[in-house]
C-alpha cells in the first residue's frame, strides 16, 4: 500500500534539493556570490515573517528567493567571475538576468511566483529600475521583498568593488534608499532587522546555518 503521505513529503524534499542545487549552479559561477541566493532567501522569509505572512506565503516567497537569480546562468562565465568592475557592454548584458529568469521558471506552474521573483528583483519603488521600470506597488510584493534582501546582502558581501561594508554603512545606505530605491514600509521592517542584530550576524562571512538558527527553524 502506498503512503502518500511519505510520498509528499520524499517529493516535496526532491524539489527543495533541486531548486538548492540550482541556486548553487547560479551562485557558485560568480567569485563574490557564493550562497547568496540562500541568504537572500532567509532574509526574505523573515521580512515575509514580520509583514504576517502565513507559514505557506513565508516559504513560498523563500523559494522565490532561492531562484532569483537563476537567470544568470545564461549570462557568460567570463562576466559572471569577472574579478574587476564590469564596463559598459557587459553591465548590460548583465541586466538582462532577470528576463533569463523569468523565461526559465514561467512554466513552473505549481510556483508561479518563482517566475515574478526572477524578473522584478531589481525594479525600484521610484520607478527607475530594470527590466520593466516598474513603480511602487506596481511592483510585486514579492519583488519588492526580495529586491531589498538581495541588495543588503550585496552590501554585506564582499564584491570586486568593495569590502564588506560595516553594519553601520549598510544601514544608512538602505535608509537613504527608503522611498526611492526600496519599499519604505519593507525598508522600515528591514533596519528593524538590522537593530536587532547587535553581533552583525546577518552577512556574507557568517555560514548560513548560522544565519538560519539565528532565525530559528523553519519547518514547511
Amino acid at each position: 500500500m502506498i503512503d502518500y503521505e511519505e510520498k509528499y513529503h520524499r517529493e516535496k524534499k526532491l524539489a527543495d534539493q533541486l531548486m538548492h542545487a540550482l541556486a548553487k549552479v547560479a551562485d557558485e559561477n560568480g567569485h563574490y556570490t557564493h550562497d547568496h541566493s540562500e541568504r537572500v532567501a532567509l532574509y526574505s522569509m523573515e521580512i515575509a515573517k514580520r509583514m504576517g505572512k502565513s507559514r505557506a506565503e513565508q516559504y513560498e516567497i523563500y523559494q522565490m528567493g532561492l531562484m532569483h537569480d537563476i537567470g544568470k546562468i545564461g549570462i557568460p562565465n567570463e562576466i559572471i567571475s569577472k574579478a574587476e568592475c564590469l564596463i559598459d557592454e557587459e553591465y548590460t548584458l548583465m541586466k538582462k538576468h532577470p528576463m533569463f529568469g523569468a523565461k526559465i521558471l514561467q512554466d513552473i506552474s505549481e510556483i508561479p511566483g518563482l517566475a515574478v521573483g526572477a524578473r522584478w528583483h531589481h525594479e525600484r519603488y521610484d520607478g527607475n529600475g530594470y527590466p520593466d521600470g516598474l513603480k511602487g506597488e506596481a511592483i510585486p510584493e514579492e519583488a519588492r521583498i526580495i529586491a531589498i534582501a538581495d541588495a543588503y546582502d550585496a552590501m554585506s558581501s564582499e564584491r570586486c568593488y568593495q569590502c564588506v561594508m560595516t553594519q553601520k554603512k549598510v544601514r544608512s545606505e538602505i535608509e537613504k534608499g527608503r522611498g526611492t530605491q526600496f519599499d519604505p514600509v519593507i525598508a522600515d521592517i528591514f533596519l528593524s532587522i538590522i537593530d536587532e542584530d547587535t553581533k552583525y550576524v546577518l552577512n556574507s562571512e557568517v555560514p548560513t546555518y548560522i544565519i538560519k538558527e539565528y532565525f530559528g527553524k523553519f519547518d514547511d
